[in-house]
């Protein structure tokens, strides 16, 4: 029955017999309320499942941008419950020492660390020796190795078994004797081992009853979490935008059949939610796309090693809340979308009317938020150094992306600027400007991803090169000299000598240096040093080691020597009673030892007096005889050790010594700068990150132009039956969007330099540019405009064709 007929006219039953009534279509009526939203947005989402190919196509479309989009939101989300899982696990096997040390039981265990390095490779190393037989044990050990035996993480035992490990193997002189399990590693990829010495004694290791520490770890540098949040925001905002964008393709055939609808008696706010019905079709299968595509990313995490932090793939988990907001915003955001560019088309029965007046771009609100973000951030520059609270990071996460978003918002106002402003030019040039003077939106929200991309890229890109130029310089200038540093707790002097003696012997090493210190202060009857004065420190070695510390034009073991040292305590004098062993804090109730300087103490000049940063300003010089060192507390053995650089592995053969002498001795040393490679792996991988988000949203933007290319078909058909050549439209396609790139590219580079400006002064380093990155990731959003129009051109040679002006 024709919804034209009268519901009162008369029926079949012929004259005199009422008609039945007309069914009416539920499309005519005003829909209002939950419930029609309900219906019209499940109408939506059957056209878009029953579309037909077509129809699956956009529909695939939205629901793979939508999925980027959920995946990259699922990873950014996860980074705080992955560090809480990575610290948990630090925490559970971890127990830096007691404050009151428990005695001796059958639980109780010797334990201290034993890191070391090789060729630039961190390895953690735990040493324990049980008191009874049933020891506490660490998270991921059933129970600890034997006497010379070790247990290893599997990726140190891949390590030690391959010929790159011949001299690890040297250095780590256990036996293997089992694998350390996922609970007791911080990462897959750690290098970690724990094993039983008989002979570690105090004070080289402290006494345990249990594993697993309350204690808070080390808040990250402001460096990391500057480029931590950063990263996230140039992952999220180009994908929020590439979502807006993606849940509008096929926007054209879409609102053509909304015009069938309003013929059929469908009013317009019904043909809105009939649109957000199909869009939520495809961000609905968006979702689950999105959520499998993330649990197949983060299979990868185990590969990644970022400032020492690796983590397993079971960590990368977000947080529920944050899944269930994902889960709920993507759609809503997709349908708010749809309904806002709806506003800009008037969907009649008989067509699509887009000529509406014409509104002007308003410049100011466009200004408001790039305005907005940089009043964010410019205190934050200012305010040094960076201190990492929730509203610093509130403030710099929401003014960094209000900097990217207003360049979205910019685009368009300067595109519609700039080419209502062109005038002439060659055909191809004037049927391209043309077109983007008549409607530009389409061309700007497709170039808006790659705006925000490249700007979010440079901004990173510059933060990374910075840090990474600080470290290097740092470690540069410090490794000037090939010289390690080891220090330890001593046990007296004949044990220094037999280590300086080994170390000489250690293939590269070409001077070594070495004395007991520990500090000295007054009795408690002679009252408190001068407020602000320094420690007191002592300095004991034999003649030879004394020489290389001092200017001695005699000596013989028994003298002591006091020394020139600047703001040395005036209390040390000969003849004076000190302490050698002086509280470390008021509350200390150990009693004094006291010690009474020579007599015959002569005054020398130290070498250095200090200046060098590897010399201590010693007050006393005092030979082994002259003193006993095991009346000092905490006495030390530092070691000063020169080698050759052109040695092979000369660094890998003194540690190995070192190893063998006292695996328990500390090193500091500029030569492994572990921040270069880290800073390089994800300089790179932030690159190919940033060429993928630039690929995906090309592909964005060639679905974009090959339909407005399929919207104007009828005209491509025309202007090929006047003869138009087929160069002279491709050139047209080319310059249409080349023209909103290159505007996107200028503002991209703007603003990226702008933000990353921004975010080294908050680090206070120096703005540095890798221009070499910058040109490259430039680049690469300007060859989106010849992939773009190569891809486009098949389409194009298909509609100029006279047949196209048929029409029925």
């Amino acid at each position: 029955m024709s919804l034209l007929r009268s519901r009162t006219g008369r029926g079949r039953g012929g004259e005199g017999t009422p008609a039945a009534p007309a069914p009416r279509d539920p499309l005519a009526a005003v829909r209002t309320g939950p419930a029609a939203w309900a219906r019209d947005l499940a109408m939506g989402m059957r056209f878009a499942a029953g579309g037909g190919r077509e129809g699956w196509i956009r529909t695939a479309l939205t629901a793979a941008g939508v999925a980027l989009g959920v995946a990259v939101l699922l990873l950014c989300s996860s980074v705080p419950p992955l560090l809480d899982a990575w610290h948990g696990r630090e925490k559970a096997r971890e127990n830096l020492g007691q404050t009151h040390a428990p005695p001796p039981s059958d639980r109780t265990v010797l334990y201290t660390s034993a890191d070391t390095t090789f060729r630039g490779t961190p390895i953690r190393g735990r040493l324990v020796r049980p008191d009874g037989a049933h020891p506490a044990v660490p998270p991921g050990i059933g129970h600890l190795p034997g006497p010379g035996r070790m247990l290893v993480s599997p990726a140190l035992k891949k390590l030690l078994a391959s010929p790159d490990g011949a001299l690890l193997r040297d250095r780590l002189d256990y036996e293997v004797a089992g694998v350390i399990g996922d609970d007791g590693l911080s990462g897959p990829q750690e290098f970690t081992y724990l094993a039983q010495r008989a002979t570690l004694k105090a004070p080289d290791a402290y006494r345990i009853d249990h594993f697993g520490k309350n204690w808070q770890p080390p808040p990250m540098r402001a460096p990391v979490v500057l480029l931590v949040i950063m990263t996230c925001v140039a992952l999220m905002t180009p994908m929020m935008v590439f979502i807006g964008t993606s849940v509008r393709f096929g926007n054209e055939r879409r609102e053509r059949r909304l015009a069938a609808l309003r013929l059929v008696g469908a009013d317009v706010r019904t043909t809105r939610r009939i649109a957000s019905g199909e869009v939520l079709c495809g961000a609905l299968l968006g979702l689950p796309a999105g959520g499998a595509l993330f649990l197949g990313a983060r299979q990868f995490a185990s590969v990644v090693t970022l400032w020492g932090v690796n983590v397993f793939p079971s960590d990368v988990a977000p947080a529920p809340l944050a899944a269930a907001l994902v889960a709920v915003l993507v759609p809503t955001a997709a349908v708010v979308v749809t309904l806002f560019a709806q506003r800009g088309v008037t969907v009649e029965p008989l067509g699509i009317v887009r000529n509406r007046p014409t509104v002007r771009r308003r410049l100011w609100w466009r200004l408001a938020l790039p305005a907005v973000g940089a009043l964010l951030l410019v205190p934050l520059a200012r305010t040094q150094p960076w201190r990492d609270t929730p509203l610093n990071t509130f403030r710099l996460a929401t003014g960094s992306m209000l900097l990217l978003f207003g360049v979205t918002v910019l685009l368009p106002w300067l595109v519609d600027a700039v080419v209502g402003r062109l005038r002439g030019g060659p055909v191809p040039w004037q049927l391209a400007v043309r077109r983007l003077q008549l409607s530009s939106g389409s061309a700007t929200r497709a170039v808006s991803a790659i705006t925000v991309a490249v700007a979010g890229a440079i901004a990173v890109h510059m933060l990374m090169t910075g840090m990474q130029a600080g470290y290097a310089q740092a470690y540069a200038e410090s490794g000037k000299l090939p010289r390690i540093g080891l220090w330890g707790n001593a046990e007296g002097w004949p044990q220094t000598r037999r280590a300086l003696t080994a170390l000489r012997a250690t293939p590269g090493v070409t001077a070594v240096r070495g004395a007991i210190d520990a500090n000295i202060g007054r009795l408690p009857a002679a009252g408190p040093a001068p407020a602000g004065a320094p420690n007191s420190t002592i300095a004991v070695a034999d003649c030879a080691e004394l020489r290389k510390l001092a200017r001695l034009d005699s000596c013989r073991d028994g003298e002591v020597f006091l020394t020139d040292a600047p703001r040395r305590d005036p209390a040390l004098a000969p003849g004076a009673r000190i302490s050698l062993n002086p509280p470390y804090a008021t509350e200390d109730p150990q009693p004094p030892h006291p010690w009474t300087i020579p007599k015959a103490a002569r005054g020398v000049r130290l070498l250095d007096r200090g200046r060098s940063p590897d010399r201590v300003p010693y007050d006393l010089l005092a030979t082994p005889s002259a003193v006993d060192t095991g009346r000092f507390s905490h006495p030390t053995t530092e070691i000063k050790i020169d080698f050759d650089r052109g040695t092979p592995d000369a660094v890998e053969h003194i540690r190995n010594t070192v190893a063998h002498i006292d695996p328990t001795m500390n090193e500091s040393s500029a030569l492994d700068n572990p921040h270069d490679e880290q800073y390089s792996s994800v300089r790179d991988g932030l690159f190919v990150g940033a060429v993928l988000t630039l690929l995906l949203i090309g592909s964005g933007l060639i679905i974009s132009t090959v339909e407005q290319l399929h919207e104007r078909r009828r005209l491509l058909s025309t202007l090929d039956a006047y003869g138009t050549r087929r160069a002279t439209l491709a050139w047209s396609v080319l310059w249409q969007t080349a023209l909103p790139v290159a505007l996107g590219l200028g503002l991209a580079l703007g603003c990226g330099l702008t933000l990353g400006a921004l975010l080294l002064t908050m680090i206070d380093s120096t703005v540095t540019v890798d221009w070499p990155v910058v040109a490259g990731i430039t680049g690469i959003g300007g060859g989106m405009i010849l992939l773009v129009t190569l891809l486009s051109l098949p389409p194009l040679w298909r509609m100029m064709r006279p047949d196209g002006l048929r029409t029925e």
